[in-house]
């Protein structure tokens, strides 16, 4: 009889640990849907969470590769800022809002390569570097803005991915879907998806088996500033404008969605679908307490609260697990 009850304990544990994160979204959807359910399970606001969605799944997509490496970069949420005002910048001066779009975007990877490149070249801690390059590129977005939001002269045709639909479906919907499905086909079915996996489990085993460390890290910073920079330009095109601090909370949402997906499937392991959970996770949340009218400022205590017990559970299932 012990043998058959602690069969089913550890059964029930080893579910919540892999699933635990998908039974708390459920929670939530539950939870808000029960206190306003005309509101909250409406169609207009479901393609609304999507869309809200979009943004830091983009930026979080990017990050989860430089988790994988077992690196930080706290720069993304700067660059996302950035982005926006250089897109903004360049579609007021009359360049179509396509080649601002690639401009802005390039500019983002060079700045995420010179990242990944001072990390890797000299060997030095990766938050202290991204967090000193994030001042530098608030600096040059201060400059590029002159200090002030962007709204003024900016192009209708600049708005309109951020705002268009195909049907009920946002672009931005459609954009993420499209985005997901490449980061896990590259972290799953690619030899570079399993090299940042390998890199990240054992660097100096990489090297002995002849992966170049130093390249793929370096290129997974640069991927990451590359996101960040696409998701800045989605964001000033859905709103209009373009602020030198439009990107920053981006950043720590977008490790709080990786803590989560860490805890889903592979614990402890970055994962595509682990983020996406962990973004819909935020993004409902937040929903929900807009629509409950909750103060913005409760909002953030949760986020902070939401990674302290990410982390703490994924520690408690690795001590489980062994």
């Amino acid at each position: 009889m012990k043998k058959i009850t602690m069969r089913t304990s550890l059964g029930i544990k080893e579910f919540v640990r892999s699933y635990g994160t998908i039974l708390a979204l459920i929670a939530i959807i539950i939870v808000f849907g029960s206190l306003k359910p005309d509101t909250f399970f409406s169609k207009t606001n479901f393609w609304n969470i999507t869309r809200q969605m979009a943004i830091l799944a983009v930026i979080a997509l990017g990050t989860t590769l430089i988790m994988c490496v077992e690196e930080f970069d706290l720069s993304v949420g700067t660059i996302a800022s950035f982005s926006g005002v250089c897109a903004a910048v360049l579609a007021i001066s009359g360049v179509p809002f396509f080649w601002a779009l690639v401009v802005s975007v390039i500019a983002s990877a060079i700045l995420g390569f010179l990242n990944g490149y001072i990390v890797t070249k000299f060997r030095v801690m990766s938050f202290i570097i991204t967090l000193a390059m994030s001042r530098v590129i608030y600096g040059i977005t201060y400059w590029l803005s002159g200090g002030a939001i962007i709204f003024n002269g900016i192009p209708e045709a600049f708005k309109f991915i951020g705002t268009a639909k195909i049907g009920p479906i946002p672009y931005l919907t459609v954009l993420m879907v499209i985005v997901s499905a490449l980061f896990y086909y590259v972290t799953k079915s690619t030899a570079f998806g399993r090299k940042l996996y390998a890199i990240g489990g054992n660097e100096r085993a990489s090297q002995v088996a002849g992966i170049q460390v130093s390249l793929n890290k370096t290129l997974a910073f640069t991927i990451s500033g590359a996101m960040a920079g696409f998701a800045g330009v989605l964001l000033a095109s859905r709103v209009g404008s373009a602020a030198p601090t439009a990107g920053d909370a981006y950043c720590l949402n977008a490790y709080a969605t990786i803590f989560i997906g860490k805890t889903l499937f592979k614990e402890g392991v970055p994962n595509i679908v682990g983020t996406i959970v962990g973004v819909a996770i935020f993004t409902v949340l937040a929903n929900g307490l807009t629509i409950m009218q909750v103060p913005t400022f409760f909002q953030n205590i949760l986020t902070g609260g939401i990674i302290v017990l990410a982390v703490v559970a994924q520690k408690l299932g690795s001590k489980d697990h062994a």
